[in-house]
């Protein structure tokens, strides 16, 4: 928000009838909301009612926001469940709606996607050269699992995947 603009301050129903719209258009997480009900000038015992009318509702509801948000990260960005999972954990969201969120991810799909992501960043890395070629191999290995587990990939899952490339 831009300093010289002046806070909204919102009346209760104001601010329940936009908050509905706004988890409407898109799936959102308690944390979310909450933090935008303060931002229109509400005290903690309106937000709170405000937030229980929403899950009473459906408007607002934890395990669906899990689902969608680790599903949306996996296929759009290609994130592994550790990055998906550290993402959720950022936005305060229960270790069980973070298991069913993570369960939501096909198991046949999310090694594809491992494979897949290999294959491009294997295409990307330009060899050294005048070294050996059991260097060039390990420093490809090197930079394949780096990527791949900075993706949010498993360790072992990675391991086992670069492993079968460079054989």
């Amino acid at each position: 928000m831009f300093q010289d603009q002046k806070k909204i301050k919102l009346t209760p129903t104001q601010a329940r009838k936009k908050i509905e719209w706004y988890c409407a258009y898109q799936e959102r997480c308690h944390s979310e909301v909450r933090e935008r009900l303060f931002s229109y000038g509400l005290f903690t015992k309106e937000v709170d009612e405000i937030v229980a009318h929403l899950v009473i509702n459906n408007f607002l509801n934890e395990e669906r926001f899990a689902e969608a948000y680790a599903s949306g990260k996996f296929r759009m960005k290609h994130w592994g469940k550790i990055k998906i999972k550290a993402g959720l954990k950022q936005k305060r969201i229960s270790d069980y709606c973070i298991k069913k969120g993570l369960a939501a991810i096909d198991g046949d799909e999310y090694l594809e996607v491992l494979k897949k992501e290999k294959e491009k960043k294997n295409k990307s890395i330009k060899d050294t050269a005048g070294i050996s070629k059991e260097k060039k191999t390990f420093q490809r290995k090197y930079k394949l699992i780096s990527y791949l587990v900075g993706r949010g990939f498993e360790g072992d899952l990675v391991k086992e995947t670069v492993g079968e490339i460079l054989k």
